[in-house]
């Protein structure tokens, strides 16, 4: 064999889930300089293997394409993982303020503690998110800023000395602060008409030093790696400034050390001044710059502050300013002589119809056929509009927003008009380039689980059904669009997604099979075997002894992360009790073994919610002889 047909890593005797249409199934794959050499069965595969060739067994364990997120924001959150308190996945409020207490404890000045999205109240038990008067009492020091989705913030009392926000502040633009009778801010910030107080005011935190955020980045993306997440299409965002803020990846880039291929599009900073950004950046910055690890991706998700309807389903839906057109269409052309696809933030049908106008009335002077723009959310998208959109040979690029706000939709709307937002089922059958994401960090979490669950059962993370059965996706169709109906919006097809010959060898070996599992453990899936380029860069479990990717432990020594690691990594709920801290303890307790019983039986009497004093009967009647107390 030529040294070009000896593989580097073999990885047999799996159950290797392909997504190629003519070999769907395998057993085995060879991967040589980052991308696969073969998929087939364990004996011809194991042919390629030579001397210095990797061979991992996979005891039989089923085997995905690796996930690609179609929308976050790796840069920014990288940049502020460390620092944040993620409440993630967590079921119960009280679970939750035990762990900002535990956090307050450990956090000095000046430094804040920071809640910043990825939950919604729907999905404790309580229903609820805390009083004011509740972090007060937990944190009368130390600041707390409290972000839920795009609607509100919760700053506590030290914060509002932080951020200097006194009787005097006047009213900001964009936003609202609240005020007792007296005048004073009551710590309630809400993002009425839009969600410019939220930003700002998070914006005036300490930030961590470079060296820590090259940690806090690294640590992210091996969060996400634990998630199973291969890619990422990065959207920009709010106060996140190219190149400076870009400098991070870059480093990490230039060293070899990307865990996550991350595509980046480059998001307007200045309003009315937004086509002197892209003048400077089509300039400056060559459409698909970069390699296949960090690259640019064209222009987006804002392109004109104009053009930006905002998210937050408990307000009204916001008409844009009658310049929307002409600021877009300045921009637009821009991109389109320079050949840069872009992607667009819009919410309503009413944004994208007269969005459309605009690249229409562009595509006549400069044909738009082969740039792969398009649309971000497109909840209330109609019929017409996706046909347009089909027309024109763009994509729509859907986010699990409504498993965190559909709740607001349904009680603002109705259940009838929730029933297809948005409308995926249609928009494929309709034919129109669709995939899927999260738009994490901060309106929705970076699980990519709960993304497929939320797409697969029509359920939001708080338990409602939204969508019936017909619009709702089978499994397969549901991880093709976190797979390979991502490449388009990359433009990368053909070139990742599936298993398949000459495809990047980007792979992961989900926990529990994705196929046959149970519908209310799809959104608490994690990857036990991570593979990016044909290198190891999570393993755990049966595949701890494999990880090429060690990392120093979390920076600074305080950081929320080194105690509650990221998306409720403790596991899947069994009962009603497993997702808590109490669980935890439970579980690891001496008598789990003393008494014979396993820990989540013990979860099981906290989850019966009996009073404190009918405890120890229910332990009893478990045949626990023990009383934690």
């Amino acid at each position: 064999m030529s040294q070009s047909t000896i593989a580097d890593v073999v990885l047999r005797n799996g159950r290797f889930t392909t997504l190629d249409r003519g070999r769907p199934q395998a057993s085995a794959v060879a991967i040589h300089d980052g991308k696969f050499l073969a998929v087939g069965e364990d004996a011809e595969v194991m042919a390629l293997a030579g001397p210095a060739t990797r061979v991992i067994d996979l005891k039989g364990r089923a085997v995905l394409p690796g996930l690609i997120d179609n929308h976050t924001h790796v840069v920014r959150g990288g940049l502020n993982f460390n620092m944040e308190l993620r409440w993630d996945g967590v079921r119960s409020l009280a679970d939750a303020l035990d762990m900002l207490r535990r956090q307050v404890a450990i956090t000095p000045a000046p430094q804040w503690v920071r809640v910043v999205g990825g939950f919604t109240e729907h999905q404790f038990a309580e229903k609820r998110l805390p009083t004011l008067d509740e972090i007060n009492a937990i944190a009368p020091d130390t600041p707390v800023f409290l972000l839920h989705l795009y609607d509100r913030a919760l700053l506590n009392a030290a914060a509002l000395r932080a951020v200097g926000y006194t009787k005097e502040t006047p009213e900001p633009p964009g936003g609202e602060i609240t005020r007792d009778a007296a005048g004073n801010p009551t710590g309630l910030l809400l993002a009425r008409p839009n969600a410019q107080i939220l930003y700002a005011t998070l914006a005036k935190g300490p930030k961590l030093p470079f060296d820590y955020q090259v940690n806090s980045t690294r640590h992210f993306m091996r969060e996400l790696n634990r998630l199973g997440v291969t890619g990422v299409i990065d959207a920009g965002g709010g106060f996140q400034n190219f190149p400076d803020d870009y400098a991070v990846i870059q480093k990490l880039a230039d060293e070899g050390r990307m865990t996550v291929r991350l595509a980046y599009n480059l998001f307007t900073q200045k309003p009315k001044q937004e086509k002197e950004d892209f003048l400077n950046w089509t300039s400056t910055v060559k459409y698909k710059q970069g390699d296949d690890y960090f690259r640019h991706n064209g222009a987006g998700e804002m392109l004109v502050f104009s053009a930006a309807d905002f998210e937050d389903f408990r307000q009204p839906r916001p008409d844009m300013p009658p310049q929307m057109e002409g600021e877009l269409e300045e921009v637009v052309r821009i991109l389109a002589q320079n050949r840069w696809p872009w992607r667009l933030h819009a919410t309503y049908d009413e944004t994208i119809s007269r969005a459309l106008d605009v690249f229409e009335k562009v595509d006549r002077d400069v044909p738009l056929a082969g740039l792969n723009w398009f649309f971000d959310h497109a909840e209330t998208i109609s019929d017409r509009s996706i046909d347009r959109i089909a027309a024109l040979g763009g994509g729509i690029a859907v986010q699990h927003r409504m498993a965190y706000q559909g709740e607001y939709f349904v009680e603002r709307y109705g259940a009838a008009a929730a029933e297809a937002t948005p409308p995926i089922a249609r928009m494929l059958d309709k034919g129109v380039k669709v995939s899927a994401g999260t738009d994490a960090t901060r309106v929705a979490s970076y699980n990519p689980w709960v993304s497929l669950a939320w797409m697969i059962t029509g359920k939001t993370v708080g338990g409602l059904t939204i969508y019936p059965r017909r619009n709702c996706l089978d499994r397969e169709t549901a991880l093709r669009m976190w797979t390979e109906n991502v490449a388009w919006f990359s433009n990368e097809e053909g070139r990742r997604g599936r298993i398949e010959k000459g495809q990047f060898a980007d792979l992961i070996v989900p926990d529990k099979d994705f196929f046959a599992c149970a519908e209310d453990a799809l959104s608490f899936l994690t990857s036990d075997l991570t593979v990016v380029g044909g290198r190891v860069v999570y393993g755990a479990g049966d595949f701890a002894g494999l990880d090429d990717n060690p990392l120093p432990p979390p920076m600074p020594a305080w950081s929320p992360v080194r105690t509650f690691k990221g998306y409720a990594a403790w596991g899947e709920p069994e009962g009603a009790g497993r997702n808590s801290l109490r669980y935890r303890a439970i579980a690891s307790c001496n008598c789990a073994s003393a008494c014979g019983l396993h820990g989540h039986d013990h979860a099981r009497a906290w989850g019966a919610k009996l009073p404190v004093s009918d405890l120890k009967g229910f332990f009893g009647a478990l045949g626990c002889s023990c009383w934690m107390g």
